[in-house]
């Protein structure tokens, strides 16, 4: 009785964390479009760099806003609508890889950001957006690396991998009759 207690407050917290990040990512989302709007105003009498340092200003803080909203979304999702337990290495994999994708996406599109506003601004600088430029491709790789390790745990729990998938037709709201072909031991994604 306590635990399933405190298993539903834990979900309660997930749910109140990943509400949280929803609600930072829309604030996000203003400010990415007051920079947005800055740079493009036609009644500023900004020069042509200002504008465009505005609105790179404004796509950076609109990547952390999409990275934060993928979380917030992550988190309810994983944690709070699926309760998901990560002792099967596929729920891993996907969790992780849900939020690896955003990261390396984001630090890529900063870097690019970074690049562009720094060769207009202070060339100086320049090595430091390369390095999140690398950072990201490393974090890039050593996903897959993480994938491709992990595909070798997969195989010896096939039944954790079908369990996964019913889950997420489940939750996707597919039709039920794939669940009593995993039952006959079949792979629905195979068809008949």
């Amino acid at each position: 009785m306590f635990f399933r207690k405190l298993h539903r407050a834990i979900e309660i917290g997930h749910l109140i964390i990943g509400l949280v990040f929803v609600l930072c990512a829309l604030a996000l989302l203003i400010f990415a479009l007051l920079r947005l709007w800055t740079g493009i105003d036609p009644f500023a009498a900004d020069d042509v760099t200002g504008r465009v340092d505005e609105i790179l200003s404004g796509i950076a803080i609109l990547t952390i806003a999409l990275a934060t909203l993928e979380l917030g979304q992550t988190i309810v999702e994983e944690e709070v609508q699926r309760a998901t337990v990560m002792s099967a290495p596929t729920r891993v994999r996907r969790f992780l890889s849900r939020f690896m994708v955003v990261l390396v996406v984001a630090l890529s599109i900063e870097a690019l950001v970074n690049v562009f506003q720094f060769s207009h601004t202070d060339p100086a600088m320049l090595p430091q957006a390369a390095l999140v430029g690398f950072m990201a491709a490393v974090l890039l790789a050593a996903w897959g690396l993480f994938v491709r390790l992990n595909q070798g745990a997969e195989r010896m729990e096939p039944e954790a991998l079908q369990r996964v998938r019913a889950e997420d037709r489940r939750v996707a709201g597919e039709d039920l009759d794939t669940g009593s072909q995993e039952a006959k031991g079949e792979d629905p994604d195979q068809g008949p």
